[in-house]
């Protein structure tokens, strides 16, 4: 029933209970990022190796002319901190490692966040003083703008004109790196059939998909699975 790591997260409390139940001796779980109802865009800011990503992060804002607003914030066991930001419904982020700059990592669609209260051997994940009360504020749109990927040429447009959802997904898709191509296929054909749209952007899902590198048998059977994982969906 489970398996599917990040694919499976829910918001249902009974799917909830039924994963922890899955997992009785956990020690951490997962919040996934860039679904419903926050579209949430984890900031990773890390302090490993010498450097400092939230003086990285306030250059960043300093020339783009943006603010880093109040929000939700956790504390790493490793001294990092990471920034919950609620990302439009209709943007689908990437992930990315250091591509803002070191040691700023951003977790966003078919990525998670490690959820407060999790525990490793390096010590236990914290909301920051201040901040559990606050809901994931707004991703200001100067940041917003640096989180998404370069826009393909034209030739390479691989979907519907007008299909603002579809498109988004099928950006998505194409800005896959390797090692997380069929992952991000996946969970891009799970958002489009939970939307309605996933037969209609079948043809575009796969093409953008071999664009990448995967075969078009892969991606079929990528978007075959996650057509049936949806219909089984409660």
């Amino acid at each position: 029933r489970f398996g599917h790591g990040v694919h499976d997260a829910s918001a249902d409390p009974a799917r909830v209970r039924a994963l922890f139940a899955a997992a009785p001796r956990a020690t951490g779980y997962g919040i996934a990022c860039g679904l419903p109802p926050y579209h949430l865009i984890g900031v990773d800011l890390d302090t490993k190796a010498g450097t400092d990503a939230v003086a990285a992060l306030r250059g960043l804002a300093r020339r783009h002319r943006f603010t880093v607003p109040a929000t939700v914030v956790v504390l790493t066991p490793s001294g990092g901190r990471h920034l919950w930001l609620s990302g439009p419904a209709d943007v689908v982020v990437p992930n990315s490692a250091s591509r803002l700059a070191p040691g700023i990592d951003i977790r966003g669609a078919g990525g998670y966040l490690v959820g407060p209260g999790s525990r490793t051997e390096r010590g236990v994940y914290a909301v920051a003083p201040g901040t559990a009360h606050l809901p994931p504020a707004p991703c200001p749109r100067a940041l917003l703008r640096l989180l998404l990927p370069t826009p393909h040429a034209p030739g390479q447009r691989a979907h519907p004109p007008g299909d603002r959802s579809g498109e988004s997904l099928v950006r998505f898709v194409l800005a896959a790196h390797e090692g997380q191509r069929n992952a991000c296929l996946f969970w891009a054909a799970c958002r489009a059939y939970e939307t309605g749209i996933g037969p209609a952007l079948t043809t575009a899902l796969t093409f953008a998909a071999t664009t990448t590198g995967l075969t078009e048998r892969e991606a079929r059977a990528t978007i075959a699975s996650a057509a049936r994982r949806t219909d089984r969906r409660p």
